[in-house]
C-alpha cells in the first residue's frame, strides 16, 4: 500500500512535503505512510490521490479496500504471534491471512497450505538447522492453523501451480507421499482450490530457477504482494509494476499447465506408481 502511494506520488512529479501539505501534516507521517508503518485513513487516501491526479475510481476504490484490510489485520492479534515459528514464517503467514486469493508457483515441495502433518514433519526433520527439534511441532500447527482457512465460510481462494518434480520428491518414503498425493485430490475438490500441474514433458519455462507466492488482498486489479523464500532469506516485491510481472508468469505458467481435472488424474496416477 505504501510502496503504491509512493509510486503515484513520483508519477505525478510531487514531493513528499508537498504531499504533506496537502494533508496538511508532516512529511514525517508521509514516510510513515510510504513505508506501511501506520495504518492509513480513507480521507487521507481521497486526498493524496486526487493531488496525483488520479481520478479513475476503480484504482482508488482498490487503494481503500486495500487500506481497510491492513487496519482490520492490525486490530486482531493472530495466533502466529503465539508460536515458536521462525521470523520470516510468522510474518508470511500475518499477511496470508489478511489475503483474499494466493496464487502459487512450486518448484519442488508440494505448497504449506496442502501438506498432511506428516508431510510437514518430514521435510521439517530433513532441515538440519534446528536448535531445537520440539519447534518441529510448532511447525506442523501452524501447518494446520493455516489450512483452516480453505475451509471457512468465506474460504481463501487459492490456485497452485506445482511442477511435477514436487509430486515425485520421496519426502519421508512411498507410504507419506502416497497419502499426500491423495490429500491433494481430496483438496482439489473444493470450490475455491484450484490445482494445476506442470509436467517436465512441458519443457523449459521462465520460472524454472524459483518459486514465489502472489497475495491477493482485493478484486482483480488490485495492488498485489509477492512473496519469496531464497535459501535463508525472503524478498517482497509490493509495487503494482513488479507485481503484474509475476502475475503475467504465473497465468504463462497455468497456460502451460494440465487442466485442473487432468492434474488430478495426473497426479493420482503418480500415487498409484508409489503404492505398487
Amino acid at each position: 500500500m505504501g510502496g503504491e502511494l509512493q509510486r503515484l506520488r513520483v508519477a505525478a512529479g510531487k514531493t513528499q512535503q508537498q504531499a504533506a501539505e496537502t494533508l496538511s501534516a508532516t512529511a514525517t507521517k508521509v514516510v510513515k505512510m510510504e513505508r506501511g508503518w501506520v495504518p492509513m485513513r480513507d480521507p487521507d487516501i481521497k486526498a493524496l490521490c486526487q493531488f496525483y491526479g488520479v481520478d479513475d475510481a476503480n484504482v482508488v476504490g482498490q487503494m481503500l479496500d486495500l487500506a481497510k484490510a491492513d487496519r482490520e489485520r492490525r486490530k486482531v492479534k493472530g495466533w502466529w504471534n503465539e508460536t515458536q515459528m521462525p521470523a520470516t514464517q510468522v510474518e508470511y503467514i500475518a499477511v496470508e491471512d489478511a489475503a483474499l486469493k494466493v496464487r502459487q508457483w512450486q518448484l519442488a515441495i508440494i505448497p504449506g497450505l496442502f501438506q498432511t502433518p506428516e508431510y510437514t514433519r518430514a521435510m521439517a526433520v530433513a532441515d538440519i538447522s534446528w536448535d531445537n527439534i520440539d519447534r518441529i511441532e510448532d511447525i506442523v500447527a501452524g501447518r494446520a492453523q493455516r489450512q483452516a482457512r480453505l475451509h471457512e465460510d468465506e474460504p481463501l481462494r487459492i490456485h497452485a501451480v506445482i511442477w511435477e518434480a514436487a509430486l515425485r520428491q520421496m519426502m519421508g518414503g512411498p507410504g507419506v507421499m502416497g497419502r499426500q498425493l491423495a490429500h491433494l485430490c481430496h483438496l482439489a475438490e473444493l470450490p475455491n482450490v484450484q490445482i494445476q500441474v506442470l509436467p517436465f514433458r512441458a519443457g523449459g519455462h521462465p520460472c524454472i530457477c524459483g518459486s514465489f507466492n502472489i497475495l491477493s488482498f482485493g478484486d482483480d486489479g488490485a495492488v498485489d504482494v509477492v512473496h519469496m523464500d531464497v535459501l535463508r532469506s525472503t524478498i517482497w516485491i509490493e509495487n503494482a509494476t513488479e507485481s503484474a510481472v509475476y502475475a503475467t508468469l504465473f497465468d504463462q505458467l497455468a497456460r502451460t499447465s494440465l487442466s485442473p481435472y487432468d492434474s488430478a488424474e495426473f497426479i493420482d496416477s503418480v500415487r498409484k506408481e508409489m503404492s505398487e
